[in-house]
């Protein structure tokens, strides 16, 4: 598809908005965006103008968006870049929005713990005795009374 991808790297603006929706959760922020670039004349860098957009997080990435991120957090956002015009009440304006793919704290500003999110589960898993993950020592065997517990089967995280 003939889609506008974007990748803008700037700061949180606004507290994201969280809200559950019949299609699934959605949260939105404004991302401040500005140009800065070298200032030969003042030997410094100078900052330029100030773009915002209202940035659209959807399903899993919503809900982390939300518990993630607070204003002025500096962050890269990458997604569909979604340009509108409207009138209303004799007034025209645009809009610009990125439907995100992808939002992350920008690491060139400082360090980020990553966890990663929990999935509901539909019941609690019975509690197991946890397993003798020791190994015995060649010639020795297991005490009387204690089974020889294998470690469990690896399971793929999906």
């Amino acid at each position: 598809m003939n889609e506008t991808m974007v990748c803008a790297v700037g700061r949180v603006a606004t507290q994201p908005v969280y809200r559950e929706m019949a299609s699934g959760p959605s949260a939105r922020f404004r991302l401040a965006v500005t140009a800065r670039y070298w200032d030969r004349e003042k030997n410094m860098w100078t900052d330029g103008h100030t773009n915002f957009f209202t940035v659209w997080a959807n399903r899993q990435l919503a809900t982390n968006t939300a518990a993630s991120l607070t204003v002025g957090e500096p962050v890269i956002v990458q997604g569909r870049l979604k340009v509108r015009t409207d009138v209303r009440e004799g007034q025209s304006w645009t809009s610009a929005d990125i439907d995100a793919v992808a939002i992350g704290h920008d690491l060139a500003w400082g360090t980020s713990a990553f966890r990663r999110g929990g999935k509901p589960e539909a019941a609690p898993a019975p509690a197991q005795p946890e397993p003798n993950w020791e190994t015995p020592q060649e010639g020795s065997s297991v005490p009387t009374g204690a089974p020889a517990q294998q470690p469990p089967e690896p399971v793929a995280l999906t």
